[in-house]
């Protein structure tokens, strides 16, 4: 059955009497950690569902599999979860290989759908500047047709969390497939990793996902250009974040910020977690592993500080690792420990 996940229950909207102009007022209660422990899923029994690209990160020296929403899972399954990728490769000798590694990596690949005449994804990554990485997104490939069934409606249904990004939504059949999960998914952590890559997004995709996402993630860069686009102050990410939660009805809004940390808004609350210190190998996959450790850590009921400390110190993790996807399970037990609350 689904795991319903409340961020904020207690939000209540009020609005003055006044006709014309009255301005709605929000009231809410942190709600995080109110659940008794009995009623909590164990993680390995909440379904983590990254909806969108799958492909090869092609680096100078090989290739490594990637895509945003394949990282995401990739870390959450790690973090104990119950992970499943739907994306689409091609039915090529780049898809086996790239699906028999993801089987070794304990991918649930039920949901990895094979196209007879695209090819398998793939990017060409630049990294000459480290904390940097540059990107070649080739086009006309197989997860641009991911295509929503009965079996995968079901499942976004069951999933206690969905994470989709903007990349995979350049393709209209994709981004159908993305909308419908997200709007099926109504009890569900609905988490919009906003991941822009140029030229591949639109405001119309951006704004219809906002809408449907209860947490936006983004990084500094992407804070700017949404500000721009969406007409905010282009320097003052507190009031981007404002923005997203009173016009699109967003609970919780998370912006990385490097070395320097990150900073959660919502409707009554902001909170900033300061950087953690790492010599950056490669930044490819950071940002997918620290929006991984935020949904495990919500998912785990914890408050939105705790979840925000496992984010960073994952995010960090990859950060001084090479490639998306290291394997990080002999540090995560003494990590949860750390940063769960109460602990350290």
């Amino acid at each position: 059955p689904a795991t319903s996940f409340a961020l904020f229950p207690d939000k209540v909207r009020t609005a003055a009497h006044g006709g014309i102009g009255q301005e709605a007022e929000y009231h809410t209660r942190r709600c995080l950690g109110t659940r008794s422990a009995p009623d909590m899923p164990e993680p390995r029994q909440q379904i983590v569902l990254g909806i969108g690209e799958v492909l090869w990160d092609c680096f100078p020296d090989g290739r490594r599999p990637g895509g945003a929403p394949a990282n995401v899972v990739y870390h959450a399954t790690q973090l104990d979860h119950h992970g499943v990728l739907c994306s689409r490769i091609g039915i090529d000798p780049a898809g086996d290989e790239l699906a028999g590694l993801l089987r070794t990596r304990r991918f649930d690949l039920e949901h990895l759908q094979r196209d007879p005449q695209l090819a398998t994804g793939k990017v060409t990554v630049d990294t000459t500047d480290p904390s940097s990485p540059r990107f070649r997104i080739h086009e006309n490939v197989a997860w641009d047709a991911f295509q929503c069934d009965a079996a995968l409606e079901e499942l976004a249904k069951r999933a206690a969390a969905v994470c989709a990004g903007t990349l995979a939504q350049r393709s209209p059949t994709s981004r159908a497939t993305i909308h419908r999960c997200l709007r099926l998914a109504a009890g569900a952590l609905t988490v919009y990793d906003v991941n822009l890559r140029p030229p591949f997004f639109d405001r119309d995709w951006i704004e219809d996902t906002l809408r449907l996402a209860r947490i936006v993630k983004l990084n500094a860069d992407e804070a700017r250009v949404l500000s721009e686009m969406l007409h905010q102050p282009e320097d003052e990410p507190v009031d981007l974040a404002r923005h997203l939660i009173s016009a699109y009805d967003v609970e919780l809004v998370c912006i990385t910020r490097g070395a320097e940390g990150c900073l959660a808004v919502t409707c009554d609350m902001l909170h900033e977690e300061p950087g953690e210190p790492v010599t950056v190998v490669d930044t490819v996959g950071a940002g997918d592993a620290f929006t991984a450790g935020l949904i495990s850590g919500l998912l785990r009921d914890w408050d939105v500080a705790a979840a925000l400390r496992l984010a960073n110190r994952l995010g960090a993790g990859v950060a001084g690792r090479a490639g998306a996807m290291p394997d990080m399970t002999g540090i995560l037990p003494g990590l949860l420990e750390e940063v769960r609350p109460g602990g350290g």
